[in-house]
């Protein structure tokens, strides 16, 4: 049997991601052209982040759009696990929300998933949950609007998800979830009973109201498998399946290996990383796609698709079609440098941080008005 290439479950990211076999390994479907023009077609313009492909994958988008023409509006769900500072990686999600709740005028629910990041790892609970509330900063400081958006920290919202998620736990089988997670006899008993409490945000505006109300979640790919278990349960409970959309991963900055990670300093560039530190991280880690002489990249060109400075570009730092397209041939051809490409991405990354950091010490201030009373 050929050993598999790559590996992707909410807690752990192995080897180059395929992604076009991954749609085919998760049962997902391909964002194509049809789609995006039906998007289009309600939000007159589409983020960069869906005409490049960073938004690769979906789960019942066209009913969606849909139930939306029938005048049926949506609301988003999406959450971040607090194991540590969040990167820029973690903000693909988050801006992207943005971006459709400006579009859509649509409610906003996020989970912090404090409760889970102490069932996987070893630091005392209230760690995660300090570590959340620092985390809720950056996402605040993406610009979601307060009067639309609700935080919610499961620790702080226990009574909530609890008495929800009990549903899903009751119809989820232990052999279900470690045929999608790998788990074995040694797993803790909370490691098993997660899923149902993520699953819960995707059916609390129904709860609410008293009637179904869509749903869409973005996410990170890694994250689909909780939903693919919890998809089968939702219409037993009498609940819509939340749609759902799916992102690829910024690599990390060593390469295109799994995904970046909180806990490996040296592999991605922090929101709250400064200036120099952005500078050291890129020229010394970032992995390059030029040749291995100057003589033979003018000659023969780099590789942008194996650049990271390039890739960060491209899914996040340089929204702009045209200058990316410059860059892209441009480096290509040979007539720019890998270490020219590098200081574009350094210069780039550190704007943004620059304006996010900003936002971040204004939203410290207002966090009580995002956060959800149980």
């Amino acid at each position: 049997m050929a050993k598999k290439e790559f590996s992707v479950t909410p807690y752990e990211v192995k080897g180059s991601v395929d992604y076009e076999k991954l749609i085919k390994e998760f049962g997902t479907e391909l964002i194509d052209e049809k789609l995006l023009k039906r998007i289009k077609k309600h939000t007159g313009e589409l983020h960069f982040m869906l005409r490049r492909k960073v938004f690769f994958s979906h789960r019942d988008m066209n009913w969606l759009l849909n139930e939306y023409e029938k005048g049926e509006k949506f609301y988003i769900y999406t959450g971040r696990g607090p194991s540590g500072k969040m990167h820029l990686g973690h903000l693909l999600p988050f801006l992207f929300t943005k971006w459709l709740q400006d579009k859509f005028k649509c409610k906003t629910i996020i989970q912090i998933t404090d409760d889970e990041k102490y069932l996987f790892n070893n630091k005392k609970l209230e760690e995660y949950t300090k570590q959340g509330l620092e985390n809720i900063k950056d996402i605040i400081a993406v610009g979601l609007n307060p009067r639309l958006t609700e935080i919610m920290i499961d620790t702080y919202n226990s009574k909530t998800l609890y008495n929800n998620a009990i549903h899903f736990a009751k119809r989820l089988t232990v052999s279900t979830v470690k045929s999608a997670f790998g788990f074995n006899d040694s797993f803790n008993i909370g490691q098993y009973f997660y899923t149902s409490f993520q699953a819960v945000p995707a059916i609390l505006e129904s709860v609410r109201k008293g009637k179904n109300v869509p749903c869409l979640i973005p996410l990170g790919v890694d994250q689909d498998p909780h939903f693919r278990l919890a998809r089968d349960i939702y219409p037993k409970l009498g609940y819509y399946k939340p749609a759902i959309i799916h992102s690829r991963f910024l690599p990390p900055l060593q390469g295109t290996q799994g995904k970046m990670s909180s806990s490996i300093a040296e592999s991605a560039i922090f929101t709250t990383d400064n200036k120099e530190t952005v500078k050291k991280k890129v020229l010394k880690y970032a992995f390059s796609g030029g040749r291995k002489t100057l003589e033979e990249h003018r000659k023969y060109g780099g590789n942008p698709d194996i650049d990271v400075s390039y890739q960060y570009l491209y899914q996040l730092l340089e929204p702009d079609d045209k200058k990316i397209k410059e860059i892209y041939e441009e480096y290509k051809s040979g007539s720019l440098l890998s270490g020219e490409l590098k200081l574009i991405m350094i210069e780039k990354a550190n704007k943004f941080l620059e304006k996010h950091q900003k936002a971040r010490d204004k939203a410290e201030k207002i966090i009580d008005k995002f956060l959800i009373k149980d």
